[in-house]
């Protein structure tokens, strides 16, 4: 019987689970291989190298974005608010209106005028429409305007005159902020009419739009600039040096 046991025990040692035990030491020999193999991979390093590519671009725009919106100042000016209310089936509601202007201070202007019940949220509702609506109006020298005009809405009527250097902004309340938002140094206007802010305002950016510039009337007639600036009696000289120094 000792016999048999003793010829039995390597039987035993060569069982199914001795041998699962030595492939699964195979097994996590070759998986420690590829697990290397893949670990150093060109795949891996590629998508971390994407992914730093990735980070990098998304830094990028984001910092150009951010330097966008700082490196656009605008000249916000609040030119009237007013007390509204508002009739309902249990009494009144009581809101406040603002009228803003807003400019770059080269050449752009917008107004907006909203209502709500507190005044600061008011203001930037208002400000938030004037962004949308801006126009660009073109400036001679970037100090004035290159020729008169004339404005009208409902009841108002305004009148704007080009001036020379050091002549100031010569204008009423709701007028100046237009000019001062817009960049405008030497200009001279009149208000006719109705003194309401709203009224004056439009009329104001209703000449605004009537404004063109030399440049613009050349290209739209097919001629040089100098060739206008030249009927006025001014020589070919000047008439060249005046057109090199208009700037919209």
């Amino acid at each position: 019987m000792a016999d048999e046991n003793t010829n039995e025990t390597p039987i035993v040692a060569e069982t199914p689970q001795a041998t699962e035990a030595t492939e699964a030491r195979g097994d996590n020999a070759r998986g420690g291989e590829r697990g290397g193999r893949g670990g150093r991979g060109r795949g891996n390093d590629r998508g971390g190298e994407r992914g730093g590519r990735g980070g990098r671009r998304d830094d990028r725009r984001g910092g150009r974005r951010d330097e966008e919106e700082q490196g656009e100042e605008l000249i916000e000016k609040l030119v009237h608010i007013n007390r509204v209310s508002k009739t309902v089936k249990g009494g009144k509601r009581f809101g406040f209106a603002a009228l803003v202007v807003v400019g770059d201070g080269k050449g752009r202007v917008g107004f907006g005028h909203s209502k709500a019940r507190e005044v600061p949220e008011a203001i930037s509702k208002a400000t938030a429409s004037a962004k949308k609506k801006m126009i660009r109006v073109a400036l001679k020298e970037g100090r004035t305007l290159h020729h008169d005009g004339k404005g009208h809405f409902g009841a108002g009527k305004v009148n704007v005159r080009t001036a020379p250097a050091g002549t100031g902004i010569i204008a009423g309340g709701p007028m100046r902020a237009v000019f001062e938002s817009l960049g405008v140094h030497d200009v001279v206007t009149k208000s006719v009419g109705t003194s309401n802010p709203y009224n004056m305002i439009r009329a104001t950016f209703d000449a605004l739009q009537d404004q063109t510039s030399p440049k613009s009337v050349a290209q739209r007639r097919g001629k040089k600039v100098a060739d206008l600036l030249g009927r006025g009696g001014a020589t070919e000289a000047e008439a060249e040096a005046a057109a090199e120094a208009i700037a919209e």
